[in-house]
């Protein structure tokens, strides 16, 4: 699965202490500022994000010190990091240094350049957020080390996988042996959590000849992923399905 994972995160609500300072009635966003500092596009400044206050307020944003019932490693933000279920990991603010309410929009570089869709560089675009639905399979067989391409056996096939949306939870998975010709229901897993992934599994009889495997999921608002990507110039938010070539002898 790459860089895509479910952990279990250890840490307190961040409301209760938002609530506990006393947030002002003309506070419009929450910025969050981590330890690393750098420079990117050619301007030297500490990693910082924000939040609207009502985001910021939502009874699952935690400030984090345990993955899956250990200690932070420094690679995940030791010693404290703050976790936005749903959101795509750059909002996830790591080696947290200061949270402060802002009477103003935050026009930090991270917040105010990086992270946008746009159509050109000289853009300014609309800030990712959410996480877009999306699925990948274990790919099934063996792989040509240079294509990338499988080989597989024929005869029946399990193809299990994986499946998130940041906006509702998934409530459908289809799997396609074609290229995206025609599509099937996949079997559903157990919702361990309403932000994990959810597993689902396809049953197969692959017959010998050239294949194209895809999966595609839908969450519960009816947002399903594209059969191509939806470009943007920064390629971000990529949810396109996932196509696995396939070689049945």
């Amino acid at each position: 699965m790459e860089a895509v994972g479910t952990a279990e995160w250890t840490g307190t609500p961040l409301r209760p202490i938002l609530e506990e300072a006393g947030l002002r009635d003309d506070g419009v966003e929450v910025v969050f500022t981590g330890l690393d500092r750098g420079i990117q596009g050619e301007v030297e400044h500490d990693y910082a994000r924000s939040l609207p206050v009502a985001d910021a307020l939502d009874d699952d944003v935690l400030l984090a010190y345990e993955i899956n019932g250990q200690p932070l490693p420094p690679q995940h933000g030791f010693p404290l990091r703050l976790i936005v279920p749903g959101w795509y990991g750059m909002t996830h603010v790591k080696w947290l240094r200061s949270i402060e309410v802002a009477a103003e929009p935050f026009r930090g570089w991270q917040q105010d350049v990086a992270y946008h869709l746009r159509e050109s560089e000289e853009e300014q675009g609309s800030p990712v957020t959410r996480i877009r639905p999306r699925s990948l399979m274990v790919p099934p067989g063996i792989p040509d080390f240079l294509t990338r391409e499988r080989f597989l056996a024929a005869g029946e096939c399990t193809l299990e996988g994986r499946a998130w949306s940041g906006t509702a939870p998934v409530e459908r998975v289809e799997v396609s042996v074609d290229g995206g010709r025609s599509w099937k229901d996949a079997t559903l897993g157990a919702v361990p959590s309403r932000y994990a992934w959810r597993g689902f599994a396809f049953t197969w009889n692959a017959e010998p000849g050239e294949h194209e495997l895809c999966c595609r999921a839908t969450d519960a608002s009816g947002a399903t992923q594209p059969l191509a990507p939806e470009w943007n110039f920064d390629g971000f938010c990529n949810n396109a399905v996932q196509r696995v070539r396939v070689t049945v002898t």
